[in-house]
Parts: structure tokens; C-alpha cells; sequence
């Protein structure tokens, strides 16, 4: 286990995408404050929330999804880098393309989108009528 608790590997990746970003731990300041919510005891009486805040942009992250403050600086860190990507490059980052996807998925159909889709299931419902039509004839006959 490497310094965030969480697979080496995990953490490789995260230094290496820092590394790509030119992110340094140097330019990261690093402070922990007492968390809210669920946890229990170990919540309340230990500061497993991580706030950091990247220097020469001034992008701020807080993070408490864990009970483990290790796990914390961890997810801390990987939000501040989708930030930061994001801002670098812009609509070429993955957080905004998922984000562009699901905005059209979400976007309302025009009229003649909603017209075509409708004409084909008229069509496909005739056959089916049809069908079942043409099968009660077929039972009735012999």
C-alpha cells in the first residue's frame, strides 16, 4: 500500500495523470477538517474530510466520501484532476463529453423525429394485427 491505501496500481495512475497535467504536490495545499454525517464515532472525533485547493488555478476540492482520511486524499485528488482537465481542455475533456451525452439524450425530439417513430409503430402494430388476425381465420377454417 502506497501512501493513499488504495492499489498501487490506482495510484500509479493517478501520479502519471499528474504528471501529464503538470500537477505537483507542491502546488496542491492540503487541509483536513472534521466530517459530518454518517461514520459514527470515528466521524466525529477524527478530521477524515480533505479540502485541497490547486494553487495556480484556485480550483477547490472537498471530499468526505470515506470514513478513511488515506481514501479521502485519494478521491480528493482525482476530483481536483477531472477539474483541472476540464478546464484545460475544455470540451475534449471525458467529464464533458458524458455530460454533453446525456444532455442529448435528454433533449426533447422534434416533431419529425416524434412523427417517424410514431408512423413505424403504426406499421409494426398493423402487422402484428394482422397476424393475429390472420391465425384465429386459420383456427376457425380447419
Amino acid at each position: 500500500m502506497g501512501i493513499f491505501s488504495v492499489n498501487p496500481a490506482k495510484e500509479n495512475t493517478l501520479k502519471t495523470k499528474m504528471y501529464a497535467l503538470n500537477i505537483y504536490e507542491k502546488d496542491i495545499k492540503e487541509s483536513f477538517i472534521r466530517s459530518g454525517g454518517k461514520g459514527g464515532q470515528n466521524v466525529n472525533k477524527t478530521s477524515t474530510c480533505v479540502y485541497l485547493k490547486h494553487i495556480p488555478t484556485g480550483i477547490e476540492v472537498k471530499c468526505q466520501k470515506e470514513r478513511s482520511q488515506a481514501l479521502n486524499r485519494y478521491h480528493a485528488r482525482v476530483i481536483l484532476l477531472k477539474k483541472i482537465e476540464q478546464l484545460i481542455k475544455g470540451k475534449e475533456s471525458e467529464e464533458r463529453q458524458r455530460i454533453e451525452k446525456i444532455r442529448r439524450q435528454k433533449r426533447k425530439r422534434s416533431r419529425r423525429v416524434k412523427e417517424k417513430i410514431l408512423a413505424e409503430k403504426k406499421i409494426i402494430s398493423e402487422k402484428k394485427r394482422l397476424r393475429s388476425s390472420f391465425s384465429d381465420f386459420n383456427k376457425s377454417y380447419f
